[in-house]
């Protein structure tokens, strides 16, 4: 097991995005041990970060897209499969459109960009996730699986519906292979297929200098094809940067016969699915508590509660959220639980038209008061400190609330989504950066601070 790594330093690159056919200007910067790779949008106001995790992927159409509420990234493979490549654990990638620059069609300019930033260990151990069983799956015209193996593996084949230009390739990926081999292999589309793709917005960037285009038996490219099996090997490179999705190094032996961008995040929620089996096992076979009489929170729980409620994977119900928060009606703003991994929750408030604020705001057009959604945020964000099992018992005061904004009204019958993420904790200080959903339309966001104190 080695260590996580980072940037030494920011590194820039200008460019042109493939389907947008925007200017684009891209920036790599470090990020702390556990960031993970997050791509922020300078170009909006807040300048929202979306994390390159499977459950944000939301298109997979010639190219794999992220996002999170309103907020979106196109084209994200190539930069993905570059940090992955380069054992890149954590890092910020800022842009300022909705794609990054697609470059010559390789990750070869993004890899240029890694090496001249200058990588740097941190102190957090990296944690390769070392696949357990087979995975099988078929998506169209894909075959996918991946079995146990001690290093990451891709075999890889690679035709058109007609079967022309055919390949086959096999690789152990490491960093230098992934330099030497892998990396450099440009992305590819069939002549047919351009009026398809122009016709449905894609590929205004598009040219011969960061494609190759095949016309029946010819290829079309500025310049010689870079390796023999130059297209298969694209391929691999763009299975090696949906997979990163799952958010940890992968050991295995991916087996692929025409993979697509589905067929690769498709394996990329399956091999999550299977990461978390252990975690779901222990909660599912947790025998339930022993009754007892009724004790304050501090007294039912104290420092063990906290291990043993608060761990990722867990989702917690309404009875649980009660040992936790000291809210109580009508002023709980959280019924469940739904996720908690690593420095965020998701917890979710069912808004009934029984809720007593609907009598004055307003009759007869009853919405949810945007004050009442930052104080759901606020909770869940308690929630994450109180995580520590040093602060478990305590309470959080919310003190403050920056880049509020109210998007859309919450009215009877919507169940509000309260997705946080603690960005700063120091002592009994935290930080949290929240944003509120509705159908998966973020409808409120903030970012709070609070402090815990002794009950």
């Amino acid at each position: 097991m080695s260590q996580q790594q980072t940037l030494k330093q920011s590194a820039s690159f200008s460019g042109i995005g493939l389907h947008s056919g925007n200017r684009v200007n891209m920036t790599f910067l470090p990020a702390p041990a556990n960031t993970g790779i997050r791509f922020r949008r300078v170009d909006l106001e807040e300048k929202p970060e979306v994390e390159a995790r499977v459950e944000h992927v939301s298109q997979t159409n010639r190219s794999t897209s992220i996002a999170k509420g309103h907020v979106k990234i196109q084209t994200v493979e190539h930069v993905l499969a570059a940090f992955a490549g380069c054992q890149i654990d954590n890092a910020i990638v800022e842009i300022n459109a909705n794609e990054p620059p697609i470059a010559d069609g390789s990750a070869r300019e993004y890899c240029r960009l890694i090496q001249g930033a200058g990588v740097v260990p941190q102190s957090e151990r990296r944690e390769p996730y070392k696949v357990t069983a087979p995975i099988e799956l078929r998506q169209g015209d894909s075959v996918m699986a991946i079995f146990p193996h001690d290093g990451f593996r891709i075999t890889c084949t690679s035709a058109d519906k007609a079967g022309r230009f055919t390949q086959h390739y096999s690789l152990d990926v490491t960093p230098e292979s992934w330099l030497k081999e892998l990396s450099h292999a440009r992305t590819f589309c069939f002549y047919e297929e351009i009026e398809y793709l122009i016709k449905n917005g894609l590929i205004k960037g598009g040219s011969l200098e960061n494609a190759v285009v095949i016309r029946e038996d010819a290829v079309l490219t500025n310049e010689p094809l870079r390796y023999p099996e130059e297209f298969v090997r694209h391929k691999m490179l763009d299975i090696l940067g949906d997979l990163s999705l799952v958010g940890r190094p992968i050991h295995g032996h991916v087996i692929a016969v025409k993979p697509s961008h589905g067929s690769n995040c498709e394996l990329a929620r399956l091999i999550h699915a299977q990461m978390r089996k252990p975690l779901e096992a222990v909660q599912t076979f947790t025998p339930p508590p022993q009754p007892e009489k009724e004790k304050s929170p501090s007294a039912a729980g104290g420092a063990a509660g906290a291990d043993q409620i608060i761990r990722d994977g867990a989702t917690l119900d309404n009875m649980q959220v009660m040992q936790i928060l000291p809210h109580r009606y009508p002023f709980l703003m959280v019924d469940k639980v739904i996720k908690i991994e690593g420095n965020r929750v998701v917890a979710v408030k069912n808004v009934t038209v029984n809720e007593p604020y609907f009598q004055g705001h307003f009759p007869g057009h009853p919405i949810m008061p945007g004050v009442l959604q930052l104080e759901a945020i606020a909770q869940v964000a308690g929630i994450l400190m109180l995580r520590q099992a040093e602060n478990f018992g305590k309470i959080a005061y919310f003190m403050s609330a920056e880049s509020v904004k109210w998007r859309k009204p919450v009215r009877p019958g919507d169940v509000l989504t309260i997705d946080v993420e603690l960005t700063k904790s120091r002592g009994k200080i935290g930080k949290a950066k929240g944003t509120c959903l509705v159908d998966g339309e973020a409808v409120s966001e903030a970012d709070v601070t609070f402090m815990l104190v002794d009950r």
